[in-house]
């Protein structure tokens, strides 16, 4: 028998594919340049490390740049849907996610060579009003989500979803965003701009806590979020709050992934989560 202490557990590292200025400030702007260099960059530093993870690709992208999606697949990354126009599900009706979700499906089945199996929402948002869309992922054969914040916030978030990987609805697997419990309430950890903004010191204790339940740590990271230089190009367009929100130690978010990856084993969802 092999003492508890002595296993590794595996996390699973998730990418979301998109370009910042059309995925958050205006649906109808281009794809820029930025989301091919930024990928690039991050697919650098994972072969550097050794690591594979789950792709979440928007297809505008995909169909901007599909030798940027051909490089992710080749390098042995996992691809996996985000939406074609990443309009968050409380915008669409069920018909128009539907039709939005087979066309990525399509799109990515181009550049994945096993069927894409796994879906993120935009802005995770399947919450308590849109709950209706694990039904339609199921209709169109998705196997995964990885969609649902389990805590209470501002945009998303649905508190009491287990934050242990489930079965959700017939025979969908929701692999929630990674959650720490503490003075009575879910708090988010290890993604986005909670990497950015907490401390890495907490990021680490977080994913360690995680793992000492017995669960993967489910970090997800933006390409764009690695580009210190992009925001200034749009200040004069964004809300405060927002500028501050998405550009807050951006220049820190390198060094903050290069430390997750010496600290602990990640893994694509495909590998870590029995489907």
């Amino acid at each position: 028998m092999i003492a508890r202490d002595r296993i590794v557990p595996i996390n699973i590292l998730t990418i979301d594919v998109e370009d910042w200025a059309q995925s958050t400030l205006d649906y109808d702007l281009p794809i820029s340049e930025r989301v091919l260099d930024n990928t690039h960059r991050l697919l650098e530093i994972l072969a550097e490390f050794g690591v594979h993870g789950t792709f979440f690709v928007q297809t505008l992208v995909a169909e901007k740049y599909p030798e940027l999606i051909r490089r992710v697949a080749t390098a042995g990354h996992e691809i996996a849907s985000h939406g074609h126009r990443h309009i968050p599900l409380f915008e669409l009706t069920p018909t128009e996610f539907a039709e939005d979700l087979r066309y990525s499906l399509r799109i990515l089945g181009q550049f994945s060579p096993y069927p894409v199996q796994g879906y993120r929402a935009p802005d995770f948002s399947i919450r308590r009003d849109t709950l209706w869309a694990l039904e339609v992922l199921r209709e169109q054969g998705i196997r995964y989500s990885s969609s649902i914040y389990p805590f209470q916030g501002n945009r998303y978030g649905v508190p009491d979803v287990s934050p242990q990987p489930h079965e959700i609805v017939n025979g969908l697997i929701e692999i929630p965003l990674s959650v720490v419990r503490f003075a009575g309430r879910n708090w988010p950890v290890a993604g986005g701009g909670y990497l950015r903004v907490l401390p890495y010191w907490i990021t680490r204790w977080a994913v360690g806590r995680i793992n000492a339940e017995g669960r993967p740590a489910v970090v997800y990271l933006h390409p764009y979020e690695l580009d210190s230089q992009e925001m200034r190009l749009f200040r004069e367009q964004i809300p405060r709050h927002l500028y501050w929100s998405q550009s807050v130690n951006r220049h820190q978010t390198e060094l903050k992934v290069r430390s997750l990856l010496r600290d602990f084993k990640f893994a694509p969802i495909r590998e870590v989560i029995p489907l």
